[in-house]
């Protein structure tokens, strides 16, 4: 299957303004791309480019003032294939985990382990563990938080997208990940791309995706707790221990979001897509 993908983005700056950016494909699906996925910047503009702690791909630009419109367009090679389904993946005890995934079991920002632990315990505690104790949090998670664009809030954490009970993808997935910490599942936040592929068309517009991946049976696993099952033609951008670590752009002063527009469709045969 080959899919198209890229976004238009602009943002107004009222003075030169350094920003990081994470919004190139992760570098473990950069063999699968059929063309490159290049950083456009209007005004033409420096970058420097870096891997961080979690291994994403990282941009360092000083925006100038006025507009700037960054914009991408590329093809990937993806397998077609779901989410894979592991119901007898096991959880691994505390002392069994390879020490690089321990911090996946920790609070972060947006994800608050010890405000929700007792919670957690009292769903869970008496769910088989490994895959159906993941599986049961997806449920309650989907189940109990509404998807909207309008309830989308920048300061929004797992706590208080349990108690507002509304909200984005990246709720559902920090609310997701913060339970399956609680539960000693190590958690991870991903971003990327996720379009309508071998699902009913959404008629909203088109944004980035919000997702989780789980470590079980000396592996991670996808989760989707918005959609809630297995999905088409994922293309991984970052990886975190939530939404703080992967942002698509972190000013470091002050700018407004002027215009927004994202693309993810398959390529079907006979069509054609410029890059």
């Amino acid at each position: 299957m080959k899919i198209r993908a890229g976004y238009e983005i602009s943002y107004e700056c009222p003075q030169p303004t350094p920003m990081i950016l994470e919004l190139s494909v992760h570098p473990s699906r950069v063999p699968d791309l059929l063309t490159p996925d290049r950083i456009r910047f209007d005004p033409p503009i420096p970058t420097n480019t870096y891997h961080d702690s979690f291994g994403n791909f990282c941009h360092v630009i000083r925006a100038p003032s006025g507009r700037l419109t960054m914009s991408t367009e590329f093809l990937v090679q993806d397998k077609g294939e779901p989410d894979e389904v592991a119901p007898q993946a096991e959880q691994h005890a505390l002392g069994d985990l390879p020490v690089e995934v321990l911090i996946y079991l920790l609070g972060s920002r947006y994800c608050e382990t010890d405000r929700l632990s007792d919670t957690a315990w009292s769903l869970f505690g008496q769910i088989p563990k490994g895959w159906p104790l993941v599986k049961a949090i997806c449920d309650y998670v989907h189940d109990r938080i509404t998807f909207g664009y309008k309830y989308a809030s920048p300061t929004k954490s797992a706590w208080d997208a349990h108690t507002e009970r509304r909200g984005v993808c990246r709720d559902f997935a920090h609310l997701a990940v913060t339970l399956c910490r609680c539960m000693n599942v190590p958690a991870r936040y991903c971003t990327g791309y996720l379009g309508d592929i071998g699902v009913p068309l959404d008629d909203a517009p088109m944004d980035f995706s919000a997702w989780f991946e789980v470590y079980l049976g000396g592996r991670w696993y996808t989760f989707d707790a918005r959609h809630n099952h297995p999905r088409i033609g994922r293309i991984l951008m970052a990886r975190g221990r939530d939404a703080t670590d992967v942002a698509i752009l972190t000013s470091f002063g002050p700018c407004k979001l002027a215009s927004f527009k994202v693309v993810t469709e398959e390529i079907t045969s006979g069509a054609s897509a410029s890059a």
